[in-house]
């Protein structure tokens, strides 16, 4: 499974943590899609509120891509972002 979160930190203030996981923690909120599994914890869960998280697999790399309606502004990298 995906987990998903967010922690303070990076150049915008708060940063995307992406781990794959065997089991969820008990804090986690279970997300299931197409057939994918993704776990995010309850602090992470209102900073992504209606965001939507898709992998891409382009020439120039593969990633977790993340488009966040709560993010005011981001940097350059898509990395970290700011509310």
């Amino acid at each position: 499974m995906l987990r998903i979160g967010v922690d303070a930190g990076g150049c915008s203030g708060f940063q995307y943590q992406f781990e794959l996981v065997e089991a969820a923690a008990p804090e986690d909120m279970r997300i299931e899609r197409d057939g994918a599994t993704a776990l995010v914890d309850e602090i992470s869960l209102v900073l992504l509120k209606g965001s939507e998280i898709d992998f891409v697999d382009e020439l120039a790399g593969a990633e977790f891509r993340v488009r966040n309606p709560n993010a005011r502004s981001s940097c350059g990298c898509g990395v970290s972002f700011s509310i």
